[in-house]
């Protein structure tokens, strides 16, 4: 459809109900209106007047599985109603032009699809990957311009690179394969581009969550095939509500706390002569612990102990769920967030201990919640966000509890996304 028709679109029943397929909330359509009416506007400022589609992927909240993806575990997690969207056209030649709003163009040639130890770190790497893993599995790929904009939190742990990354594979995925490039592909391919290209090691689970959408358990033993399946729960049905709460912790100089610990984990996998901990009987890790702890140290064996019992943990949420046992699941998420805490140590970083910004909000959580609900860590951990099911009649006290602590807006109300990274409007 033409940029110039798209405004009178954007008011059709047809698309205001496709807005609300995607976004779930009815107290967002009109905000998303208006959002995708300015990325269509500023499109045609960069580009003209042209032919379009628009694309969105979402970020993602890990409900289970603190760090386990990274040793081919399993997790648990969901697609939210906060994504990125790009208004695109298809170009004739091999460049890609593309534009986040609030950073500069990017151009990346695809004639050349080598990495570049300069674009480590770049959003031109996370593309020049993403083509290049895509052509590798015999993908086809060519030229597009682009204008995205995200209100997916950066660096605040709902995976905003993974969203990118995925934006980019629907992208090529739509507008050369037909949209024939499986949600899983697209998943692992961005992984690649990441720890390849990006330089950035990360397990699956990110890329995953983002990429097929809804509440998913994936179990990652083998990470070429990932068993995905799907878990239907209605979280409004317990009158419960997702939190996830910007504690403005800086994820700047955290790239090695990130990396020490599937490093650390792996340490006490090489103990057993394996790669991963999930090829590691956890009965033979308890049994030589204390081996285990001359070897490797301390840190490694409490952090392999927190990939045991997170393993079980996420099992027993699903398990729970699909019971209809809510207290059950609520439980076994405070249980993964004292471990994370506790064992795997990724709430702050020990070269920055008065920065504590994720302690804080679990301690205020930890305070007011009692009987209204849990919070644990979010994603990767050490700065970012926190996670919180709160019950509905709780849900505004808690809000303005949390904003109280990190400012205006930090404590964000989610619902479930049913949708992975999709084509919105052809």
């Amino acid at each position: 459809m033409n940029t110039k028709a798209l405004p009178e679109e954007l008011k059709s029943q047809g698309f205001q109900g496709r807005l609300k397929e995607i976004y779930v909330d009815d107290g967002v359509i009109a905000y998303q209106t208006e959002r995708y009416q300015r990325a269509i506007e500023k499109f045609e400022e960069l580009y003209g007047a042209q032919e379009v589609e628009i694309y969105s992927a979402p970020g993602r909240s890990e409900v289970g599985g603190n760090h386990t993806d990274h040793q081919h575990g399993e997790v648990l997690a969901a697609s939210i109603n906060l994504d990125a969207i790009a208004v695109v056209h298809k170009t004739e030649d091999d460049m890609i032009q593309l534009l986040s709003d609030g950073y500069p163009m990017i151009t990346v040639d695809m004639s050349d699809l080598e990495k570049r130890t300069g674009e480590e770190g770049t959003s031109a790497g996370l593309i020049r990957g993403m083509a290049y893993g895509l052509k590798k599995n015999g993908h086809k790929i060519g030229g597009f311009q682009a204008f995205v904009t995200s209100d997916v939190l950066n660096g605040a742990g709902m995976s905003s690179s993974a969203a990118f990354e995925v934006l980019v594979g629907t992208i090529l995925s739509g507008l050369y394969n037909e949209m024939g490039v499986s949600p899983v592909e697209i998943a692992q391919v961005a992984q690649y581009s990441e720890n390849v290209y990006f330089g950035k090691p990360c397990g699956l689970m990110d890329q995953m969550a983002c990429s097929v959408g809804g509440l998913i358990h994936i179990d990652f033993a083998d990470p070429k095939n990932p068993i995905v399946e799907k878990v239907d729960v209605d979280f409004s049905a317990y009158h419960h509500s997702l939190c996830i709460t910007d504690t403005k912790g800086s994820h700047a100089d955290l790239t090695d706390d990130y990396a020490l610990i599937p490093q650390e984990m792996k340490m006490v996998a090489a103990f057993f002569d394996k790669e991963f901990l999930r090829e590691v009987e956890p009965e033979e890790f308890y049994k030589n612990m204390a081996k285990i702890r001359e070897k490797c140290g301390d840190r490694p064996v409490l952090r392999a102990l927190h990939f045991f019992e997170e393993e079980k943990r996420v099992e027993r949420e699903v398990d729970a769920l699909r019971a209809g046992e809510f207290q059950k699941f609520l439980d076994n998420v405070q249980k993964s967030g004292d471990s994370s805490f506790k064992f795997l140590q990724n709430i702050y970083s020990n070269k920055d201990i008065q920065n504590q910004s994720v302690s804080i909000g679990l301690a205020v959580s930890d305070s007011i919640l009692a009987g209204h609900g849990t919070s644990r860590v979010h994603g990767g951990g050490f700065a970012g966000t926190i996670q919180a099911f709160v019950a509905d009649d709780f849900v505004e006290t808690y809000r303005q509890t949390l904003d109280g602590v990190y400012g205006e807006g930090s404590c964000h109300v989610l619902k479930v996304r049913p949708f992975g990274g999709i084509k919105v409007i052809i």
